[in-house]
């Protein structure tokens, strides 16, 4: 029996006790045994402000009565040199250290010249120069390069002839359409707004721009009512085909949404009880107290051109910074000299150019015969006698330990020669928390989707005619399927592809690496460690330890709660899952108290706590991916390529070589596949399978009957028993899960239930609360036209005997 679900409520109850070996998360509570949930992944990297563009001349394609574009940006400043890393706004006073940057960034952006034209008076042409060059700089964040097209672009032929001055004249075009639409990312823009500041011989230009923007998601996507509603509208009715996507996480559901909104019917299969995947907030409570924990994904990595950001600033959610003030502490809880931290950091710095050099100076050696970064750096420091007192060996180990929280696993794992390729892509500008947790993002991206929860997929099986996706013994099938599971999953093989994937893509999956990073968030009664901090780092004398708890990161300010998170990075994150929970917990107060007691502060006994266990998730198995040895940015790609002459889809942060290891990562890849779909879909002119899962099938008869329904309200429809009034008497409901305002792109899902339980429904606000009362008050699965029960046939056919009776 085919079904179709809400997320299972995961127990907020503190006492609630699952076993370790069920569960990778481990929640701990002050009268509970060990409680165990689901989590995940990515956060890293800080980022330079781009370098300003030179004032350029250029024919622009754009009136002088065009509005000022307002993404956010850096200010027009030259290229600085790489400031401390923990520090990415410049060195900071002495007694104090900065915000630990998560990889070493060297980030230079050049603007070439564009097009001169003298026709423009010298006075219009510096406005107008001065605002093509921002809109330039606001392209150049999401990720455009500056004069030329992406391949992307190419392969949407935007222009007939690439180079010269028309392909120029795009360039400015599309910057502006995306400038304009980025200044206000809460309104639909249309194309005809988008033409009104561009001269009409450009017309040409504008609707090649506008609707490659559109259908790759760069424009007029996201979460703003005005955005849903004008989506609704925008359908062109063409029917596209149907897609199975495998994954609700960032990328499955961004997909999903975007390829409804193109004209696919969708559905979506998750193996977890809850959509989000690697993104996984935990609500952390007792004692009157409540807090939100991001147990995976947690860090907005750059907010300049960040699509999460857009959809923070949609939602109308605070952004809170992460602040630059890192105080480091000793093993016996006291602070670090200030002058020796700057001096290690420094060697750290000088150690990581000397590799970069290295590896500069043989790169084609470096091409045939990689090393790990981690063998390199202890050369170099050998040779540069760095780090010789233990104190120093303590700070150096604490910036290696970062290192590998970055990348999640060992430096000797590391490439040294592309272990930092997706330097140059970074997002600029801040590093932010979201009040309330990720959870915000994951709930409103998964609203209206249909989501078929506990789905395991076992096998993915593609041929000519379409695809058949098998999970839990049940059978979805489609013209295309998009896989966004982790790198992990692929890695263990845990979905059977036939026919097998190709062996570029399989070794694609086994030479990249996919790595591992815990946590360990716990709820106090009250802050001790003060609100004038983010972050505050430790140091181990066990070199091999240097991961355990090495940094935390304060989540008072946005989780409503006095919240402390440690991170478990390197070989420490591996043994950290072979610890139980209580010996974690206790390891992480002794340090705190270590930390806090010298200095007359008490550290309280948490109300509760949950230890995470990446590694042991059966939908993960690790955090995020990295650049191993032997593998190189490339594998992003080929893990990205479709297979199947485009009938399998792979998406996900291991499928983005610019945004590795991110959530906006796993957003974007989201993004490119449903355009790449769309592409593949227009190409083949697809004539949509009948069938798209099993549960959709013959439902026409049925939806017939919902012609003339007994009630209504939201998607929900209903058909009484003709034959009773009595409260407690069978009904029988339809769900529509909608694309558009028009049929294409929707399907149904059946359900009974009586009638007094029907009334209740229609008085809950919503669709989403009236699908979690229907699942967890009253127990009701929705299921397809074959999936209803003998009672359920019986009702029908009293219904159309009754219908039938009054047509006569």
């Amino acid at each position: 029996m085919e079904e179709a679900d809400q997320p299972q409520n995961q127990s907020d109850n503190p006492d609630d006790v699952v076993s370790d070996e069920l569960s990778p998360e481990t929640d701990l509570t002050r009268s509970s045994s060990p409680q165990e949930n689901n989590h995940n992944d990515s956060q890293n990297q800080s980022s330079e402000n781009p370098a300003a563009p030179p004032q350029t001349t250029l024919e622009a394609p754009i009136s002088d009565s065009q509005d000022d574009s307002s993404e956010p940006i850096p200010e027009d400043t030259p290229h600085e040199p790489p400031q401390n890393p923990r520090s990415p706004d410049g060195p900071v006073p002495a007694e104090t250290t900065g915000l630990p940057a998560k990889r070493r960034r060297r980030r230079k952006k050049f603007f070439t010249e564009l097009i001169g034209t003298p026709s423009l008076a010298k006075s219009r042409r510096t406005d107008l120069n001065k605002e093509v060059d921002t809109e330039a700089l606001i392209a150049l964040s999401v990720g455009f390069p500056v004069d030329s097209l992406t391949e992307e672009e190419i392969e949407a032929n935007v222009v007939p002839t690439i180079g010269g001055v028309e392909q120029a004249n795009y360039i400015v075009v599309r910057n502006h359409i995306l400038s304009r639409w980025r200044s206000n990312v809460s309104f639909w823009l249309t194309r005809e707004l988008a033409q009104e500041s561009i001269r009409l011989e450009h017309k040409g230009l504008v609707d090649k721009a506008y609707s490659f923007l559109v259908e790759h998601g760069y424009i007029n996507f996201g979460l703003a009512p005005a955005i849903r509603e004008a989506k609704l509208g925008s359908f062109d009715g063409a029917e596209r085909g149907n897609v199975v996507i495998v994954g609700a996480g960032l990328a499955g559901l961004v997909a999903a949404r975007q390829l409804v909104f193109l004209g696919f019917k969708v559905v979506v299969l998750e193996g977890r009880s809850r959509p989000g995947g690697r993104v996984k907030t935990k609500k952390m409570k007792g004692e009157g107290l409540e807090a939100a924990a991001d147990l995976g994904g947690s860090v907005l990595t750059g907010i300049n051109g960040n699509p999460l950001g857009v959809l923070a600033r949609q939602l109308e959610l605070p952004l809170h910074k992460v602040r630059d003030i890192c105080p480091l502490y000793l093993p016996d809880g006291k602070s670090v000299n200030s002058e020796i931290d700057s001096r290690i950091e420094a060697s750290f710095n000088k150690l990581l150019d000397r590799v970069c050099k290295l590896r500069h100076a043989m790169i084609e050696e470096v091409k045939s015969v990689d090393v790990p970064l981690g063998t390199a750096l202890e050369a170099f420091r050998r040779v540069c006698n760095v780090a010789q007192n233990p104190q120093e060996r303590m700070l150096l180990d604490w910036h290696l330990a970062n290192l590998e929280y970055a990348n999640a696993t060992l430096m000797s794992n590391l490439s040294m020669a592309y272990w930092d390729q997706d330097d140059p892509y970074e997002m600029g500008g801040d590093h932010c928390f979201i009040p309330g947790g990720n959870e915000t993002f994951v709930r409103a991206l998964a609203e209206g989707l249909p989501i078929f929860y506990e789905r395991t997929v076992e096998s993915i099986r593609y041929g000519t005619d379409g695809v058949l996706v098998y999970a839990n013994g049940q059978e979805f099938r489609g013209d295309m399927v998009l896989c966004t599971v982790p790198l992990g999953v692929l890695k263990k093989g845990s979905i059977e592809f036939v026919p097998e994937l190709p062996q570029r893509k399989r070794d694609a999956i086994q030479s990249l690496g996919f790595g591992l990073l815990n946590k360990v968030a716990i709820l106090f009664p009250y802050n001790f460690w003060g609100g004038d901090l983010d972050t505050f780092g430790h140091l181990t004398e066990d070199p091999s330890m240097r991961g355990e708890f090495f940094l935390f990161y304060s989540y008072s300010s946005v989780s409503g709660g006095p919240l402390l998170v440690a991170l478990v990075a390197g070989d420490a994150a591996i043994k950290f899952e072979l610890m139980s929970p209580v010996e974690s917990v206790n390891r992480v107060l002794e340090i705190l108290r270590g930390i806090f007691h010298p200095k007359g502060i008490a550290v309280p006994d948490p109300i509760q706590a949950v230890c995470t266990r990446w590694g042991k998730d059966d939908f993960a198995y690790g955090s995020y991916s990295y650049v191993a040895v032997g593998s190189s940015g490339d594998d992003y790609d080929i893990l990205a390529e479709s297979i199947g002459e485009g009938r399998v889809f792979f998406a996900g942060e291991a499928t983005n070589k610019q945004y590795p290891a991110t959530m906006h990562g796993a957003l974007l890849s989201g993004m490119r596949e449903a355009a790449n779909i769309l592409r593949v879909a227009k190409r083949r002119s697809i004539i949509p399978s009948e069938k798209l899962y099993n549960v959709c099938e013959e439902s026409g008869d049925l939806d017939k009957l919902f012609d003339t329904p007994d009630l209504t309200f939201g998607s929900f429809s209903v058909l009484f028993d003709p034959k009773s009034d009595d409260s407690d008497s069978t009904s029988l409901f339809r769900v529509k899960f909608r694309g558009g305002n028009s049929d294409v792109g929707c399907f149904s899902l059946y359900g009974l239930i009586s009638r007094k339980n029907v009334l209740k429904l229609s008085e809950v606000e919503d669709d989403g609360k009236r699908m979690r009362m229907l699942n967890f008050e009253f127990g009701v699965r929705l299921v397809g036209r074959k999936g209803l029960s003998a009672v359920a046939e019986s009702l029908i056919t009293c219904i159309r005997l009754a219908k039938s009776g009054m047509d006569q």
